[in-house]
């Protein structure tokens, strides 16, 4: 099997030593930095992560600080979610968009005052992005990568662990908002967020030297709790529905196309970018949309490229993600469909590296 070559444009993290000590099988890279994918298995970490409580190392969810008087009008020209009645505290899932109205990431913007954001962003370039808008239209805003390392712990019995370390105050954080929380005399901004549907929480580590004294700290409190190491599960972000940005979408979707028209207040986001181009997609509609997916037959191999999907004979979308899920006994995907088959019950068929599926294109996806 080939092994990565290390060196420092791929970045280790604060947590990586607790990684490895918990036994990691498998890393991707994502924002170049490692990310892991297997602990014991997928399916034996889907089940855990279902039952139990889960820390999953998550720096690589980068954040991108937009600091200064312009902070907040920057944050707006990036969006089409309308940011106005957004107040510090609060967590927002944002598409991000360019001038064709083009998905260039989908993060979770953090706002930590008028004037302080952070954007948690998915597996892109988009610093680069966001420091042209800022310097193009000359806007009085620092735009940087802080040194902000986001730790999340995910699962059902996420409440009881966070409280063992945080106190029990920290229940009282509502969905998609944050808290300041001490740790040994570290300010932690902790969001009840993440990247399951499970539930938990996304712990914002500011000092990288924070991380493992966290780390340990959480596995000492949760040994009851049957805690292990994980990371976002395939398998269970299929069957949520969670999209994965270059993957399930690019810059040649729009929000719309994503199923993501909800987080689009185009007319009243004054200032987004994008926003002309999208006032013609909300007029028209989109032509093709991400659905869930029903594949029958036995386990499909991995889905490491696109899948083409047909009817008749004729190509009408594609499938992005596809995997077996252990609990509903069925492959479950994610797919783009086009309008003429986008409709629950519609049976379609997948080109898999197995051969041709049929497949059924679902109303709901299945968690």
């Amino acid at each position: 099997m080939a092994m990565i070559s290390p060196s420092r444009r791929l970045r280790r993290t604060p947590f990586s030593a607790g990684v490895e000590r918990e036994g990691v099988k498998a890393y991707t890279v994502y924002n170049r930095m490692l990310l892991p994918t297997v602990f014991e298995s997928v399916e034996a970490d889907y089940h855990h992560l279902k039952k139990h409580v889960q820390v999953w190392d998550v720096s690589c969810e980068r954040q991108i600080e937009l600091r200064g008087p312009d902070a907040s009008r920057l944050m707006q020209m990036l969006t089409p979610r309308d940011l106005r009645a957004m107040l510090p505290g609060q967590c927002f899932y944002v598409p991000i968009v360019d001038e064709t109205g083009g998905m260039l990431n989908d993060p979770v913007a953090v706002k930590l005052s008028e004037d302080r954001w952070w954007i948690s962003i998915a597996d892109s370039d988009l610093l680069f992005w966001v420091k042209g808008i800022a310097h193009g239209y000359r806007l009085d805003v620092l735009v940087d990568e802080p040194d902000v390392s986001p730790l999340a712990v995910q699962g059902p019995k996420a409440d009881d662990l966070m409280a063992r370390v945080f106190g029990d105050s920290v229940r009282d954080i509502r969905f998609f908002r944050f808290g300041h929380f001490d740790f040994e005399g570290h300010d932690m901004v902790v969001a009840r967020s993440g990247y399951s549907k499970q539930g938990g929480f996304e712990i914002y580590v500011q000092d990288s030297a924070a991380g493992m004294p966290l780390w340990d700290a959480l596995f000492a409190a949760g040994q009851d709790l049957e805690v292990r190491a994980g990371c976002p599960n395939l398998i269970e972000r299929i069957e949520s529905g969670l999209l994965s940005y270059g993957n399930d979408m690019t810059d040649d979707n729009t929000p719309h196309e994503c199923g993501l028209g909800k987080f689009c207040n185009t007319h009243t986001a004054i200032g987004c970018i994008g926003r002309d181009a999208l006032l013609r997609v909300a007029k028209e509609g989109p032509i093709q949309q991400i659905r869930p997916i029903e594949i029958s037959g036995d386990r499909v191999p991995p889905c490491d490229r696109v899948w083409p999907a047909y009817a008749n004979g004729k190509k009408v979308g594609q499938v992005t993600s596809a995997t077996w899920s252990p609990d509903f006994k069925t492959n479950v995907a994610i797919g783009m469909i086009r309008m003429t088959h986008w409709d629950a019950d519609t049976v379609i068929e997948v080109e898999t590296p197995d051969g041709m599926r049929a497949a059924t294109v679902r109303e709901t996806f299945w968690n």
